[in-house]
């Protein structure tokens, strides 16, 4: 019964840092331009 404890309580901790490192890239700008990434790949460069 103590594993299964330290079990639930290992994936609500990893679970949080999840949202946290989500929420984080969601802030600094990760997201904001996916079709640019897309287009670029398929144009040379000089």
């Amino acid at each position: 019964m103590n594993a299964m404890l330290g079990l639930i309580l290992l994936s609500l901790v990893l679970g949080g840092a999840g949202l946290v490192v989500f929420l984080w890239s969601l802030r600094s700008g990760q997201y904001d331009d996916l079709q640019g990434a897309a287009h670029r790949i398929l144009h040379d460069d000089p």
